[in-house]
């Protein structure tokens, strides 16, 4: 069994991401990195170490993406896990595409009305902080999953850098230990018997960060793979912290669960072909509806982010919000009409309505009506290995630090993805979206998402993968980042660097990031009935791009410690 030996020795954090073997993307300049066999772009310089070594261990694309999931699990607790789940869409050498579904499922004694009050009104805390706010994680499954099918290299191997950093810890970067000690109180809230992350003296930069229960539990998976999480002694200290709280996820729930393969959403804008993530995801159907809306405006003549371009950006955003709320849901519960939503000459059809001269407000944009159907904490990777396949790959707790739960003596986070139903029709979650009939609670359904993990070919070769964490904002930031690079001839770096603007329907406002919309044109927006609201950083892209040459460059969102490795 192989271990990166630098993975021994916390103390040389510094060394180890700046080793000679694998360059770093220089994440401030406009200048990207390329790569002549593999790369991987992560949320943290240690996955994406990890994901390399198992390139150059002639691991494939697949086998990365586990050993960088894993990893995640550990060096990235406020979103890398593996209590939560998400979403992966493969593509290999020869332009074969597939998805691997893993998101978290409701619990079998979950129930519409589970977080109302007596009057129907909801309270909002239950579907967030807490046992009751888990759905049962999907990551472990998945990850088995994905291996049994397109894994090469031993599923110890893959496990093993993971449960040695977990063993043997690492060094907290300044945004890790800043994080961490903001949410202190609440860990402590929510964690009675204490958790590794808990302490006194504030966490400080290079602290080492040791999860000795968390590397027990890795054991236990990479030693008897799922069944050393949904059965056994995991299983039973995940019901166990359940029953300490409200929680609601048996024995039952976990011995049941099975990550699903399907069809990957696929469609065109101009030369390109868009392959992304399927329902239970809006992700791939609102990113294509997004991309139709707007091809047959001249956006590369108008510039980026000119007065016209943000406009028509915008008004598609509204529509196709709009049909997220009501049309969108879990395809094993629900009929999602996919080919409507996906038929680009409905979406530019509904685009002539459209005037670039003032705003429409969202409460006159209803849902499209089609007959025979009723009405931000993540993180994301991308893949290429040297054979020419393909990963990209969403995956979350939904919140930061998920519900805010250790399970006691297994060492993980809780998620608190039940927030991601529609508690109540027309009641907004966490990222502020609205929901119906479509994504209500039932039991064993797995909850909405927008988690838009996303491939590109041009002329059937491949051009880009790509994908982002964000909440809401996910699907608006892979349409940016995919027209930084297709319209306005960003390289990588530069695309994933842009800075961003959102809509979505409701609230009825154009979110805007420092940086993003000149103020001349914010202004002349504001005149035209565009309400502007300013907030801090939208999202943390990924990006790599094949170029003619066959190289690989690659992109990691400046907005973190994302970083970009390959060989």
């Amino acid at each position: 069994m192989y271990i990166h030996m630098k993975l021994f020795y916390p103390f040389l954090f510094i060394l180890f991401v700046s080793s000679c073997q694998v360059r770093q993307s220089n994440q401030h300049t406009k200048k990207s990195q390329e790569f002549s066999q593999g790369a991987v772009v992560t949320a943290h310089p240690l996955a994406s170490q990890i994901g390399v070594d198992i390139l150059q261990q002639n691991g494939n694309v697949v086998d990365a993406a586990v050993a960088v999931q894993f990893a995640l699990a550990v060096v990235y607790p406020n979103a890398g896990n593996i209590g939560g789940g998400g979403f992966m869409v493969y593509r290999d050498h020869s332009g074969e595409t597939t998805s691997l579904d893993f998101r978290e499922k409701a619990p079998g004694k979950a129930h519409r009305d589970m977080y109302l009050d007596k009057a129907g009104e909801p309270i909002t805390d239950l579907s967030l902080d807490g046992q009751l706010a888990a759905g049962v994680p999907g990551s472990v499954a998945g990850m088995e999953e994905a291996h049994k099918k397109f894994g090469s290299l031993a599923w110890t191997t893959l496990l093993a850098p993971a449960i040695a950093l977990a063993e043997q810890g690492f060094a907290l970067t300044a945004r890790q230990a800043k994080e961490f000690n903001a949410h202190q109180e609440r860990f402590k809230r929510l964690n009675k018997n204490g958790a590794e992350i808990i302490r006194e003296r504030p966490w400080r930069a290079g602290d080492i960060f040791i999860q000795k229960q968390l590397a027990n539990t890795l054991k236990r998976i990479a030693e008897k793979g799922s069944a050393g999480f949904y059965t056994g002694e995991t299983a039973d200290l995940i019901v166990a912290e359940m029953k300490r709280g409200n929680g609601i996820i048996s024995h039952a729930d976990l011995k049941n669960y099975r990550a699903v393969w399907r069809q990957p959403i696929v469609g065109s804008y101009k030369n390109y072909s868009i392959i992304s993530m399927p329902p239970p995801s809006s992700g791939g159907i609102a990113l294509l509806a997004l991309l139709q809306s707007v091809e047959k405006y001249p956006l590369q003549e108008w510039g980026f982010q000119s007065d016209s371009t943000v406009r028509a950006m915008v008004e598609a955003e509204r529509r196709v919000y709009a049909d997220r709320a009501t049309h969108l849901g879990d395809p094993d519960f629900y009929n999602v009409p996919v080919a409507y939503l996906t038929n680009k000459a409905f979406n530019q059809e509904r685009m002539k309505q459209v005037s670039l001269k003032k705003a429409t407000p969202s409460d006159q944009v209803k849902a499209a009506k089609f007959p025979g159907y009723e009405s931000e904490e993540t993180t994301h990777f991308c893949i290429v290995d040297n054979k020419g396949n393909a990963v990209s790959l969403t995956t979350t707790l939904n919140g930061s630090y998920g519900a805010g739960v250790w399970v006691d003596g297994a060492g993980f986070l809780l998620n608190n993805e039940m927030d991601d139903f529609s508690v109540k029709p027309g009641t907004p979650n966490l990222y502020g979206l609205l929901g119906g009939k479509a994504n209500a609670i039932q039991p064993e359904k797995r909850m909405l998402s927008a988690m838009s993990p996303t491939i590109v070919e041009e002329n059937g070769k491949l051009k880009m993968v790509i994908g982002t964490p964000g909440g809401s904002t996910i699907i608006t930031s892979v349409f940016q980042g995919i027209l930084n690079v297709l319209e306005f001839d960003m390289d990588a770096q530069a695309s994933v660097s842009a800075p961003r603007f959102h809509h979505q329907w409701k609230p009825d406002r154009i979110d805007v990031e420092e940086g993003a919309i000149a103020t001349d044109i914010r202004q002349r927006l504001e005149k035209d009935g565009y309400t502007q609201y300013k907030r801090g950083n939208i999202g943390r892209m990924e990006n790599i791009i094949v170029l003619p040459n066959g190289k690989l460059q690659v992109g990691a969102d400046p907005r973190g410690d994302d970083f970009a490795a390959g060989y």
